[in-house]
C-alpha cells in the first residue's frame, strides 16, 4: 500500500523585518530540503505575514519506517537550518 507522509511546521521569524527577508529565508529552506531529500515542500499559510510562516513537506513510501526515519531526518535538517533566523512553533506529522 503506498503511504503518504506530510510534515506542517509553523515557524516564527522575528528577525524579519518584511516579507522579502522572510520568503529569502524560507526560499534558502525549501530549496534545500528538495535538493537534499528530494521531497516536495510548500509554503502554505502566513504568506502576508512578516514574521510567521508554514510549510508543508510531502512525501510517499510504501514502508511506514521509512516515512518515519526519513521525517525525522528532516525535522532535525529544519532545525539545525533555522538557527538563527527562525523558531519552530508547531511541527505535525501526518502519515495516510
Amino acid at each position: 500500500m503506498l503511504l503518504t507522509g506530510i510534515l506542517q511546521i509553523e515557524l516564527h521569524l522575528p528577525a524579519a523585518q518584511s516579507l522579502k527577508q522572510k520568503r529569502s529565508v524560507i526560499k534558502s529552506l525549501k530549496d534545500k530540503l528538495r535538493s537534499r531529500y528530494n521531497v516536495s515542500v510548500s509554503e502554505f499559510d502566513y504568506l502576508d505575514k512578516w514574521q510567521h510562516a508554514s510549510i508543508a513537506v510531502a512525501m510517499l513510501s510504501t514502508d511506514r519506517s521509512h516515512l518515519d526515519s526519513r521525517f525525522q531526518s528532516i525535522s532535525r535538517f529544519i532545525e539545525d537550518e533555522v538557527i538563527g533566523h527562525a523558531y519552530i512553533m508547531k511541527s505535525e506529522l501526518t502519515i495516510l
